[in-house]
């Protein structure tokens, strides 16, 4: 037996056939356009809208565990409740089976003249839209080229007593088979790949249909662990949704385990006139579908079991705005002042932003790095909403001067959301500190933590001015302001001439004055927004 061969073959095969996934994914991605975070964001208002919009987003980006990510992501930026997740992660199982019945068509032999068409549309033509279903096509046929190549690679494998032996133990022992699949997934860290393999193995005689199923149950298992990686050091509520995704597919391999004589007759039945392929994705939709069933009743249920599991241990962002209530748009007058309580809310979020950018840099928390950009998500997504809402006031008919104050609460939207953005830059500064090793002199250090300070003060009476509509407070602002000025200008000459002796890196230099300029700009924000409220007093 060469086992160099079947070595090669089946991690070739591997290679081509994740290759052909990801590049169809891309490609399906592309043509759909950058719309499925934005999908996700918006479409999720309630559970079973969230299983849809799992199962279209998975299906049009070939990969549960990307829409899962991508979930916990929205969830970790507080854009989208936990509840909401839950509902896009069980439809994301489902949407994942696509990938299952694609390969379950045996067109093996038509693998290359696919791969030809995709490579014409990609390499020949020019338009864009063209192109990207060329890449499809493309993906498409290198899957099954991969397969091929596998199943080619792993065929003397039926002769061999101890892969025979191995497999009569995995028909007797079905949680043996729960194991293999759980293991091989994390491993590969793709369902969508163990999966394919096990059609492949099926369909080369290798392995029946009733021992694959246990296998298949606990490919679902494995998948699971790239949303738990996903989910370390994010927020409470994304810990929670990956834990419900353990949950979901741990409880269904259970039941079906249970149940298994019974699924097995129900996939033969059903697929009495498929290949053992299409049969093996028949299982892997009844499971995902069922399981969804039964679990979407229990969706609070399921929030409550991991809201007990994962305590909450900080503050939690509130999802969405608090205070834009469309039904008041019938009043502008009332909503513009619901808009500028929003906006508020918005301004104390981008100073817990600089904040938390401040304690990352002296203390190098990554809690804090984590923190301040989730809440500088949320400030974008705080400054589109708003903007969105005073738009429609605008709409709807407001005074002179209620027509004055909202376009200049409309560049104080900006400046805040520009405030979010350079606390922002400030982490990524610092995180560029701590993985090249950046370190700074006392000196250094000591004026910086001078700015901050001053930056911190210049927001905070910045935004208490708009609240307050107080002049005394935005006289403070302009007077920060001009601090900010002349203390980036000291800092800076002093960090150059300390670089010029020696005292600091050529490295710290550029973080150091990056860090000076995006304090500089925060004070500048926080000065039009003083000249806002002076202005309109």
């Amino acid at each position: 037996m060469d086992w160099q061969d079947i070595l090669f073959k089946f991690v070739g095969g591997l290679g081509i056939f994740l290759f052909g996934i990801k590049y169809m994914s891309d490609g399906l991605q592309k043509t759909a356009g950058d719309k499925m975070r934005d999908l996700l964001a918006r479409y999720t208002s309630n559970p079973l809208l969230g299983v849809l919009v799992g199962i279209v987003v998975t299906i049009l980006i070939q990969t549960s565990t990307g829409t899962t990510v991508m979930a916990i992501g929205l969830i970790n930026a507080g854009l989208m409740t936990l509840r909401q997740g839950i509902g896009v992660i069980l439809g994301a199982n489902i949407g994942t089976t696509m990938t299952a019945f694609i390969v379950g068509i045996k067109i093996e032999e038509y693998a290359l003249p696919i791969i030809g068409v995709g490579a014409f549309l990609l390499f020949f033509i020019n338009k864009k839209r063209v192109q990207y279903i060329g890449q499809v096509i493309f993906g498409f046929g290198t899957l099954f080229l991969g397969l091929s190549t596998m199943g080619g690679g792993l065929k003397p494998l039926r002769t061999l007593p101890e892969f025979t032996n191995f497999i009569v133990d995995l028909s007797h022992s079905p949680i043996l088979g729960v194991i293999v699949g759980t293991v091989f997934t994390m491993i590969v860290q793709s369902s969508s790949a163990t999966i394919g393999i096990l059609q492949t193995i099926a369909d080369e005689g290798m392995i029946s249909l009733r021992a694959s199923l246990p296998v298949l149950f606990g490919d679902n298992i494995g998948t699971t662990i790239t949303a738990v990686l996903a989910s370390i050091g994010a927020s409470v509520a994304a810990r929670r949704a990956a834990l419900v995704h353990v949950i979901f597919n741990v409880l269904g391999t259970i039941i079906f385990m249970l149940v298994l004589g019974l699924v097995y007759d129900f996939v033969s039945w059903i697929g009495a006139d498929s290949n053992i392929r299409m049969q093996i994705a028949y299982a892997h939709g009844i499971f995902n579908v069922t399981n969804t069933i039964l679990f979407l009743p229990f969706i609070g249920v399921l929030a409550w079991i991991v809201t007990k599991i994962v305590p909450k241990k900080e503050q939690e962002l509130e999802f969405g705005a608090k205070f834009l209530d469309s039904r008041l748009l019938a009043t502008p007058s009332i909503a513009l002042g619901q808009a500028q309580h929003e906006i508020i809310r918005m301004g104390n979020i981008a100073r817990e932003t600089l904040n938390d950018a401040t304690a990352f840099f002296f203390k190098r928390e990554t809690k804090s790095a984590s923190q301040a950009l989730q809440k500088e998500q949320l400030v974008n997504e705080l400054e589109r909403r708003i903007t969105d809402y005073m738009v429609k006031i605008h709409q709807n008919g407001l005074t002179e001067g209620e027509s004055e104050k909202a376009s200049g609460l409309l560049h104080t939207i900006n400046d805040i959301e520009r405030i979010g953005d350079h606390a922002e830059n400030i982490v990524e500064l610092t995180e560029f500190s701590v993985t090249n090793k950046v370190e700074y002199s006392a000196d250094a250090t000591r004026d910086l933590k001078e700015m901050l300070e001053m930056a911190d003060h210049t927001v905070e009476r910045a935004i208490y001015a708009l609240e307050h509509s107080d002049l005394e407070a935005a006289g403070e602002v302009l007077k920060g302001e001009a601090e900010l000025d002349r203390m980036e200008l000291e800092f800076r000459k002093a960090h150059i001439n300390r670089l010029n002796q020696g005292l600091c890196t050529g490295n710290s230099g550029a973080i150091y004055l990056d860090i000076l300029s995006n304090l500089e700009r925060i004070g500048d924000h926080s000065k039009n927004i003083a000249e806002y409220v002076l202005k309109t007093e």
